[in-house]
């Protein structure tokens, strides 16, 4: 019973996970131009979202692979690698070409 209300807990944090990522892959693709005074919920709180999906993630995994220690784990370890992605690697300022 435990293992099954464990493995149900995983999947619907990692479906929320994907559901919440869904929302800005679909709005990357379509341009807004003039809107510079109203900016969305995922605009104001990028940074933040992408650690907390990182870190929800990484529990997840981390709690189906192994149990409560491996929830710690797996946290920390996809908090990190998520503000490692957003503070480092992720190019802020992107230039499009004009045709």
């Amino acid at each position: 019973m435990k293992r099954q209300l464990k493995k149900a807990v995983a999947l619907t944090l990692l479906f929320l996970t994907l559901l919440f990522s869904v929302g800005p892959i679909t709005s990357a693709q379509t341009v807004r131009r003039h809107r510079r005074y109203h900016r969305t919920f995922w605009q104001k709180h990028r940074d933040k979202l992408t650690v907390a999906g990182s870190t929800l993630g990484g529990a997840a995994i981390g709690g189906i692979a192994g149990g409560k220690k491996g929830a710690a784990i797996g946290s920390l370890v996809g908090a990190g690698s998520g503000a490692l992605y957003t503070y480092k690697i992720r190019k802020r300022h992107r230039h499009y070409r004009r045709y």
